[in-house]
């Protein structure tokens, strides 16, 4: 039987990196935040419902979505957030699901759900597991400001957008600490790969 592994983590923990990992190990994996992209493109139900709602200065010359305008808005209002969320996450768990079920017809034995909102969306209640990437709050901090060049107050923001860190934690199955360096974060993650394909 094939298993559903959750896989998520704080913002700028390294969930990204294990997932690459896994993939590359030749797991698959489903990215929300890829198909969020898909269900925002231009001509799609998604797009045309966030235009509508926050306005054309959410788009770009080509129609294209603007992300950095959009998440200016949302991740400076709860409400305007909590807007675009019932927009975007029945399209996207429509074709999450629809990406599950077409990968369980092949028998694997595992297939990651990589989904920042895992526990928010409650995706976790139909996984078989929940892995959790985590670092301290410090790390965290440094790198998403470094990746992202925001300042300590917008990094902030998007940091108290998710669900603590410590909560996750708590309802993980499984622990990836990231707060070493990149070797220590291969050999946790070679190790898991190792238990999902023999599973």
């Amino acid at each position: 039987m094939t298993k559903l592994i959750g896989l998520t983590g704080g913002i700028a923990t390294g969930k990204s990196t294990v997932s690459t990992i896994i993939r590359q190990a030749g797991i698959p994996v489903i990215d929300a935040d890829q198909v969020a992209r898909q269900v925002q493109l231009p001509n799609t139900v998604g797009l045309t419902e966030i235009v509508n709602a926050f306005g054309q200065q959410v788009l770009l010359d080509n129609g294209e979505l603007n992300r950095p305008a959009l998440g200016k808005i949302v991740f400076n209002d709860q409400k305007a957030r909590q807007k675009l969320n019932d927009i975007m996450q029945p399209l996207i768990r429509d074709e999450i699901w629809r990406q599950v079920a077409a990968l369980k017809k092949q028998h694997l034995p595992a297939i990651i759900l990589d989904a920042p909102l895992l526990f928010e969306q409650h995706y976790d209640e139909d996984c078989d597991q929940v892995i959790v990437v985590f670092t301290d709050r410090e790390k965290q901090l440094q790198r998403l400001m470094a990746r992202d060049h925001y300042s300590q107050d917008e990094a902030l923001n998007r940091i108290k957008a998710q669900l603590s860190l410590a909560d996750k934690e708590k309802k993980a199955d499984i622990l990836i600490d990231n707060n070493g360096d990149e070797l220590q974060l291969q050999k946790q993650v070679a190790s898991l790969i190792n238990k999902l394909k023999n599973n």
